[in-house]
């Protein structure tokens, strides 16, 4: 057997292409075992080369004003039922085991709003923020589509119209995945990463699914909760940037996809501008979602889509400045 110094003699270019072939087959493993996300460079054509795919928004998006997207807050609807508590604290099981594995930890006291976690696992650079919200996105996509899916089944099955909750439900759903495609198009995920929204999909998706066939009320209880912390998140995020803890972000450019949607974004949008948005449109999800879990499921009418003329009193209504931020109460609708 010939020796790679024998080789090596014979053909530089074998020597050559064993090194190579070593040196990619270890930075293959690098890949596939790192986690984070890339952040996409700005004239990176990857961020474009999808145009041809961009139709008109299938569920138009409403105009918000950026005063009204710089003002939403985190709101919380405490728990009143066992049931609320049951949503609440399996919500809370969820996020922590998430934040947990991802290395979160948002600063509450001064110390830690001073110092960000520098040097620690629970430090917030660019890639991790993008990881993070990739894997929300990725989630959050799920319930809409699942609860619309099995009342278009009722509907069909029992021959009754909907009310028009599958109207709202996939107008959430398409929501969110304008969401995931315009981070996708700033970030590129590792294989690593996509094997986790992989995963993660597969298991949320079929619990959800049949805890949606045992109790829609727990569902949309539990998604309610579930976008509350999407806010937080998301507040969080909006801090930093205003703060300029993350300069990555400030070359960014608003990727097509997200300008063709959001009707006040455009080439000259940063973003912090699409994040406001991004926030604005999870306190929405939170405000329809805890609405529809204090409704009768299989009588009442969805009162964001079907609306009654000539009322005195508020009701709810696609905009930001509802009046009841964390969920109407069903005395307080007209159905």
């Amino acid at each position: 057997m010939l020796s790679l110094k024998a080789i090596s003699r014979v053909s530089p270019i074998s020597t050559s292409y064993l090194g190579v072939t070593q040196f990619a087959r270890c930075s293959s493993t690098r890949s596939l075992l790192d986690i984070k996300t890339r952040v996409l460079p700005d004239d990176s054509y990857a961020k474009h080369n999808d145009e041809k795919y961009i139709t008109h928004p299938a569920f138009p998006h409403e105009k918000w004003t950026d005063e009204d997207c710089e003002a939403v807050t985190f709101v919380h609807r405490k728990p009143v039922t066992k049931l609320d508590r049951v949503a609440y604290n399996a919500m809370s099981v969820c996020k922590s085991m998430f934040n947990f594995a991802t290395g979160y930890k948002k600063p509450i006291t001064p110390e830690e709003k001073q110092s960000l976690f520098k040097g620690t696992r629970y430090e917030m650079t660019a890639n991790k923020w993008l990881t993070r919200v990739i894997f929300l996105e990725s989630v959050a996509g799920v319930p809409g589509m699942v609860a619309a899916f099995l009342r278009h089944l009722h509907s069909l099955r029992l021959l009754k119209r909907d009310k028009a909750w599958i109207e709202t439900l996939l107008d959430e759903a398409y929501n969110e995945r304008m969401h995931l495609l315009t981070f996708i198009k700033i970030g590129e995920p590792s294989r690593f990463m996509r094997f986790f929204v992989y995963m993660g999909q597969g298991v949320f998706c079929n619990i959800f699914f049949f805890m949606y066939l045992l109790s829609p009320r727990y569902c949309h209880r539990f998604v309610g909760y579930l976008e509350e912390e999407a806010v937080s998140t998301y507040t969080h995020l909006i801090d930093e940037l205003e703060k300029k803890h993350l300069p990555e972000f400030e070359k960014i450019s608003i990727p097509l996809v997200a300008q063709r949607y959001w009707p006040e974004l455009n080439e000259k949008s940063t973003f912090l501008d699409l994040i406001q948005r991004v926030r604005a449109d999870e306190s929405k999800h939170r405000e329809v979602n805890h609405t529809l879990a204090n409704l009768e499921q299989k009588l009442d009418r969805n009162p964001y889509a079907l609306k009654i003329k000539d009322v005195d009193q508020p009701q709810p209504e696609y905009g930001l400045k509802s009046e009841k931020k964390a969920g109407w109460e069903r005395e307080d609708l007209i159905l």
